[in-house]
């Protein structure tokens, strides 16, 4: 598992415009919200999406954009952002090779059938490219706004 303060794994993904997008894009200039999602249009995942989009405006305020990952691919992620009118970049990690970076990729049970899923997390990167806060299996509910008030406390 990552932990706080120790320095954020670059990563390089597709995102749903299907351009290259790599931590290196906002090294010494904008924090990252990286967060780590099950599905595009899921329930829970749409609740958090558009939560990150609500608070979009904030968050620009304070120099940092938001990322969501999940395993979908870029069309798909078209799709979400149309939908919902989201206003997060989206990356496609269909090989799960992010996930596996940032241990998100993990076994979870379910009526007690065990599958590999997201485990949905979120990371706080700041400007040199440290990882501000390391949460793992968070719940969407209020979670964008608790993510703000971090944000803000790197200022």
């Amino acid at each position: 598992m990552l932990a706080n303060q120790q320095e954020a794994p670059n990563f390089r993904s597709f995102n749903q415009q299907n351009q290259i997008v790599s931590l290196s894009d906002y090294s010494g200039d904008k924090n990252v919200v990286l967060y780590f999602y099950p599905k595009d249009d899921t329930p829970g995942c749409t609740i958090e999406a558009n939560d990150f989009t609500a608070l979009a405006d904030e968050f620009a305020k304070l120099n940092t954009v938001v990322i969501g990952v999940s395993k979908d691919s870029c069309q798909s992620h078209v799709d979400f952002i149309n939908k919902y009118g989201l206003k997060v970049e989206l990356l496609a990690d269909e090989s799960g090779e992010l996930c596996e970076l940032y241990d998100v990729w993990r076994e979870k049970e379910k009526d007690g059938v065990k599958k590999m899923a997201i485990l949905r997390s979120t990371f706080i990167i700041d400007k040199n490219g440290n990882l501000a806060d390391v949460e793992y299996g968070v719940n969407h509910e209020g979670h964008a706004a608790a993510v703000l008030e971090k944000v803000k406390a790197l200022q």
